[in-house]
């Protein structure tokens, strides 16, 4: 009987034993893990695509895939603009700058790229300027300040790094005039905000200013507006270009405080221009023998007064020291413009302070000299009025 109790002791004890011990769960199946993407190297990159340009010398375009665009200006700068969504690819050389779509906060100095974002539909684009709103000529730069979506950040030489900072800029546009403040840069960069340094008035050819529109176009992502853009402005100018010259001389200049007059070189674009208005400029073959990107030079009044004093028109460039209401306020820069043909013959214009700001309207600006050297009296002009 002790036996019988002592086995059935056991088996209760095992029965317990059994039911106490914890269940071992079988684990679920992990799930599989996917592969990480392979990161974009850039020697992977084949630009094999190019933005076709017809007149425009000092950048290029080049396209890898639809998600890499490579914008190369003169020959010291390179950008590889990224579309938003895409990935940086790795091993971009040190020389080549990154910016990623879409910019959103850019500081524009440049004040010759505006126009290019306006056409553009792209003003909102820019956060900060390097104008003041009294300075600019482009409505829609003017409102945007006034609106407070566009602010003040300083001119080119002293910037207001706390602003750039502040609203976080993701490019600088400059002008050239930047290269003579390499601190500039350098303190830009340092504090994240890539340089673009605009090249644009270093194109001889008018239209090849005009085509800029395209670089912007690259930037931004919106090619196919500017290359119509630009398409209907040369169209719309083509009928002067196919028209002969009219032997018709004209002079393009300004009287400095010092007494100087300051004319355009020879191979300037402005020159250039009024030759494709059908005029011939003059005091051709004008140059100071220096090599560098000054395009205009200073001559006393007694060498214009030779090479100029028959000239059929004289067009004076307000832009510098403000536009002239009348003939009286130029001749009393220098009394021996009276002796000019052109003033004896009331054929003496003054251009607006809105020219230089309006780099897609050149097109227009090369139909208004032409109307000027062929009808007695052009109307609806917009650059350019008559000093009476």
């Amino acid at each position: 009987m002790k036996k019988l109790f002592i086995a059935l002791l056991a088996a209760l004890l095992l029965a317990f034993a059994a039911c106490a011990a914890p269940q071992q769960e079988t684990a679920a199946p992990e799930p599989a893990q996917s592969e990480p993407a392979s990161a974009v190297s850039w020697d992977d990159l084949t630009f094999d695509r190019t933005l076709p340009l017809q007149y425009a010398t000092q950048f290029s375009v080049s396209y890898a895939g639809e998600d890499y665009t490579r914008l190369t200006i003169g020959d010291d700068q390179t950008f590889l603009v990224v579309a938003g969504d895409a990935p940086v690819p790795d091993g971009v050389p040190a020389d080549v700058t990154v910016l990623t779509r879409p910019l959103s906060h850019i500081y524009l100095v440049a004040t010759a790229a505006m126009d290019y974002f306006r056409q553009l539909d792209a003003i909102d684009a820019i956060a900060l300027s390097g104008q003041k709103e009294a300075d600019w000529y482009i409505d829609e730069a003017k409102a945007a300040m006034q609106a407070g979506t566009m602010v003040y950040a300083g001119k080119y030489s002293a910037p207001d790094y706390e602003t750039i900072l502040a609203a976080g800029c993701d490019l600088a546009i400059e002008n050239t005039m930047i290269y003579h403040m390499p601190e500039v840069i350098e303190q830009l960069e340092r504090i994240g905000v890539p340089v673009l340094i605009e090249r644009s008035s270093y194109e001889p050819e008018p239209l090849g200013r005009m085509e800029w529109i395209k670089l912007y176009g690259a930037l931004l992502g919106k090619e196919e507006e500017a290359a119509r853009i630009f398409d209907e402005e040369v169209a719309a100018v083509q009928p002067v270009l196919n028209q002969a010259n009219t032997g018709k001389t004209v002079a393009f200049f300004y009287i400095t405080n010092t007494g100087m007059v300051n004319v355009r070189k020879s191979g300037d674009y402005l020159a250039q221009l009024i030759r494709m208005a059908g005029g011939v400029y003059v005091p051709e073959n004008q140059s100071d023998g220096e090599e560098n990107a000054l395009s205009t030079m200073n001559i006393d009044m007694e060498s214009f007064y030779a090479a100029a004093h028959d000239a059929d028109v004289l067009i004076y460039n307000s832009t510098v020291d403000g536009e002239l209401a009348s003939l009286d306020e130029l001749l009393k820069k220098s009394e021996l413009l009276a002796d000019f043909k052109a003033v004896q013959n009331g054929n003496v214009w003054c251009t607006g302070k809105n020219m230089f700001q309006s780099s897609m309207s050149l097109g227009r600006m090369i139909q208004e000299i032409n109307a000027v050297l062929t009808q007695q009296a052009p109307d609806g002009l917009t650059y350019l009025h008559r000093l009476r």
